[in-house]
């Protein structure tokens, strides 16, 4: 069995040690790499744990960790905070499991929640709740538009012919992205994150922002991470005024295209309550939705921040009519301790 000890992602050749190790696996997402880590420890506040397992004094597995802390939604280990994915790596499943769990205890959280990756024995596991949505790019733009079901192709040659504007950057475009990000969640009922963590991330990952504007106003934004070859479009929305524009699908179909010059060969829409919106605006998209193997062990009554759960549903339309503003201002401190 492997020893596991806790990596220090302040020293440099401990970190890079584990960076180099992650982007060797076939099954690694960026929520495994230290940069993740540190950029939710630094935007948020929330402690990285993180795990690693090792064979003769080289690295065989990892599991990276983040202390999720929360007056409104309590504690609970997470692998990984504002993560997708990001659990058990490599080897030493079983190793790894036990010394989270033990982790967990030591620091007065009643909970493990693990992301992706395989299962611990004995563990809860869920695939049912989330589904992943990801394929291949096209070779181009026009082979791209071939790829989507027609008539999410038709909406994507309406958008196309609308007078729209795409810019892409980096920390330069922050400002406006939040602007959008901030109302898009606003009336989906959730609280916006704080935008240090967007711009931590940022700065310690291969990221950047797309958005689109009608004049000079930005009116859809999406933040994107790009790990081994793939594009991951993770903080995206539009305004109000986004709708009429089809600026959304402007945005993603842009943002294909944009990947693609960046040299990546896959689009990962990333994850969708089962059942949702969400997962049907994506598979009109000509996506096929994957169950997400998700798995916890808790002492008592585990952690649920879905906000699908009906004990929320007050919570979410009350927050669907805060004043922007407000909603801007009071977000941050909820979702930090969402995770």
């Amino acid at each position: 069995m492997p020893t596991v000890r806790e990596a220090d992602l302040a020293d440099s050749r401990d970190s890079d040690a584990i960076d180099a190790f992650v982007r060797a696996q076939p099954q690694a997402t960026p929520f495994h790499l230290p940069a993740w880590s540190r950029s939710v420890a630094r935007g948020c506040g929330q402690r990285a744990h993180y795990l690693v397992a090792e064979r003769g004094g080289a690295i065989a597995g990892v599991l990276p960790l983040t202390a999720m802390r929360s007056p409104l939604f309590g504690k609970a280990l997470v692998s990984t905070g504002f993560g997708v994915d990001g659990g058990i790596l490599g080897e030493g499943v079983e190793a790894l499991a036990a010394t989270a769990w033990t982790l967990a205890q030591r620091l007065g959280c009643p909970g493990v929640e693990l992301r992706g990756g395989p299962a611990p024995d004995g563990w809860q596991t869920d695939d049912t709740s989330y589904l992943g949505f990801a394929r291949d790019l096209a070779a181009d733009d026009e082979a791209e538009l071939l790829a989507v079901p027609r008539k999410q192709r038709a909406e994507v040659r309406r958008a196309l012919g609308n007078d729209l504007n795409v810019e892409a950057g980096g920390a330069a475009l922050l400002a406006d992205h939040y602007r959008v990000y901030g109302e898009s969640v606003r009336n989906l009922g959730t609280p916006v994150f704080p935008a240090r963590l967007f711009r931590a991330v940022l700065d310690e990952m291969d990221a950047d922002i797309l958005t689109v504007r009608s004049g000079a106003r930005a009116v859809a934004s999406v933040l994107s991470l790009y790990f081994a070859g793939t594009v991951f479009p993770y903080w995206g929305g539009g305004t109000t005024a986004a709708r009429c524009l089809r600026a959304n699908d402007r945005m993603y179909f842009a943002l294909m295209s944009h990947a693609r010059a960046r040299g990546c060969t896959r689009f990962d829409f990333g994850r969708s309550k089962t059942g949702t919106g969400a997962a049907a605006f994506k598979k009109n998209w000509g996506f096929s939705g994957v169950p997400r193997l998700y798995a916890r062990r808790s002492e008592g009554a585990a952690r649920e921040v879905n906000p699908l759960n009906p004990k929320y549903a007050l919570m979410v339309k009350t927050w669907q009519r805060l004043p922007l503003p407000v909603a801007n201002r009071l977000g941050p401190w909820i979702s930090r301790g969402l995770g």
